[in-house]
């Protein structure tokens, strides 16, 4: 099935490893030009290097960090000038720490707005003007599943990326007659490295073995497993391909069916 993706400008934040790195890693499958950033450049160098060995894409990375707006537009600039166009935006960003309520400081909810909230923001205005030359473009963020049904002790993730559905629900409304679509997906639990995380502190407060943990969240999933970063990929994907062309201002799900709601 063709995608129409091949030569397509695409960013993908976040993209030295877990779902970040499955997704631009299916991007260049498509055939995009793909551009990756993430804060540590060894661990982005490497996998940007791993991208263009398994795929023959061009692939152009710089360490960034999103939280810096004119970094972000510094970024966004390079990467028009080597693609010569910006069509897709995948907005990715690590999650805030797992803590209770009454233990966060003032300084983490700030740092949790800047990472999760701003990032975004700072991505969008970026590259929507780009978008807006050829009247086509598609932005994407990756959220969790916590948007819709609270993860306990992600207190910060819960509220913080709450507020991103908000902007792409306005920026999809603003943004549509322009030929822009905007999506959120929502994975539920998928192995990786943030995912190894929340077990290790989930472990450690029950006495009991990481292994325990992930059995424990594959039996409250429908599918009795844990997801794969590229199945979230390849909704990402989609969401950005011609197949997509009337779906924009939602929330996706790909969380093997652990959501209860309607």
């Amino acid at each position: 099935m063709d995608l129409g993706l091949k030569g397509r400008g695409v960013i993908v934040a976040a993209s030295s490893q877990g779902i970040g790195f499955a997704t631009a890693e299916a991007f260049a499958r498509e055939g995009a030009q793909v551009a990756m950033c993430a804060r540590t450049e060894k661990t982005l160098m490497e996998a940007a290097d791993k991208v263009r060995s398994q795929t023959g894409a061009e692939v152009y990375a710089e360490a960034l960090d999103v939280t810096d707006a004119s970094a972000v537009q510094k970024f966004t600039e390079q990467v028009a000038k080597r693609f010569g166009r910006i069509d897709v935006c995948v907005a990715n960003a690590g999650g805030p720490p797992a803590k209770n309520f009454l233990s966060i400081l003032p300084d983490e909810w700030r740092r949790a707005v800047d990472l999760n909230l701003m990032s975004t923001v700072y991505l969008a205005k970026a590259v929507i003007p780009y978008m807006q030359r050829h009247r086509w473009g598609r932005i994407i963020t990756i959220t969790s599943i916590s948007v819709k049904q609270p993860i306990a002790d992600l207190v910060l993730s819960n509220s913080v990326r709450a507020a991103v559905v908000g902007l792409v629900k306005s920026l999809s409304n603003e943004f549509g007659k322009d030929g822009i679509l905007v999506n959120n997906v929502a994975p539920g639990y998928t192995a990786t490295e943030r995912l190894q995380e929340l077990a290790q502190i989930r472990a450690l407060a029950a006495g009991s073995g990481q292994q325990q943990v992930y059995d424990a969240w594959a039996s409250e999933t429908p599918v009795k497993r844990l997801g794969d970063p590229k199945e979230i990929a390849d909704v990402i994907v989609w969401l950005a391909s011609e197949r997509a062309s009337y779906v924009t201002g939602q929330t996706i799900l790909a969380d093997g069916g652990i959501y209860r709601g309607l």
